[in-house]
């Protein structure tokens, strides 16, 4: 059976920390904001899921 979560590894862009994430790998795909839990700024993840785990994950700076 297929869990429905899976873990990603970021790395932040504002203070280049790396944490890990849970991810609903029950749909093909999401965009959400997330703070880091090191520094606080807010981070857009984008990730793709393909047979129930995660291929592409990363996240990105919201300010612009």
């Amino acid at each position: 059976m297929i869990g429905v979560e899976d873990d990603c590894e970021i790395t932040c862009p504002h203070c280049w920390q790396n944490f890990s994430i849970r991810l609903d790998v029950s749909v093909p795909g999401q965009t959400f904001v997330y703070d880091c839990e090191v520094c606080c700024n807010p981070l857009e993840v984008n990730y793709y899921v393909e047979d129930g785990r995660v291929v592409s994950c990363d996240a990105i700076s919201l300010d612009q």
